[in-house]
């Protein structure tokens, strides 16, 4: 009997060190998150950059918004904030064009959560010039000022931007969050130490306090 209470209370202690071990609050390298064999280039000085790389048809992205949003606005002067939104194909093309053009036009505070709301609730796919032209307008935006901002130099360097960042941080899928040019995580990544189902806001909750350890570890870094 005492044999078999030994061996149950070692298990219970494995079971426990495994749980431990997965815990987004201490993230292991190569598990919950990756180091950048190559380190990107930051704006942010001594404060610490947050990219997140995006896309407005993603379910995921949408999905993940308001958490984001909320752990943006909790950290406050902590970070530099910044968004990517990622390319894919002719489909997609005007929905990234949109984003940097409301970006150009200081507009994406203002508009961004309604993008999400009008593709993912409305059903409204913004996947043509015309159709994003339509959508803006009725949210009150000079039609013609986003026009001829949309199809600027400004906003396809910003694209040719957002290509050349995919390819510096290896963006393959998406959401991805970057931080200060040298870690990248995501809500999948974030579980990969877990051996329990989670729903997408559980991922998306996991991955924020994942990036609350990594931001912490690359401010003291910056010292």
């Amino acid at each position: 009997m005492r044999f078999l209470k030994k061996i149950l209370i070692a298990a219970a202690l494995f079971t426990a060190a495994m749980g431990a071990s997965a815990s987004p609050a201490e993230p292991k390298n190569g598990v919950e998150y990756e180091t950048l064999p190559t380190p990107q280039a930051t704006e942010s000085g001594k404060k610490i950059e947050v990219t997140e790389f995006f896309a407005y048809y993603c379910p995921h992205c949408n999905v993940l918004e308001p958490q984001l949003a909320a752990w943006v606005k909790k950290q406050g002067d902590n970070i530099v904030f910044k968004r990517v939104h990622v390319s894919r194909d002719d489909s997609v093309a005007p929905q990234q064009r949109l984003f940097f053009t409301l970006q150009a036009m200081g507009l994406v505070d203002k508009l961004h959560t309604g993008v999400f709301h009008a593709m993912h609730v409305e059903r409204n796919r913004l996947n043509t010039d015309d159709a994003v032209f339509d959508f803006v307008a009725k949210q009150g935006v000079d039609r013609q000022k986003f026009i001829d901002t949309y199809r600027s130099m400004g906003v396809s360097a910003r694209v040719r931007r957002a290509d050349a960042m995919m390819q510096g941080y290896n963006v393959t899928f998406w959401p991805m969050i970057a931080i200060d040019g040298r870690y990248i995580t995501s809500p999948s990544q974030a579980d990969q130490g877990s051996k329990s189902a989670k729903n997408e806001e559980q991922l998306n909750a996991q991955a924020l306090s994942v990036m609350d350890v990594l931001v912490a570890k690359a401010k003291a870094e910056k010292k």
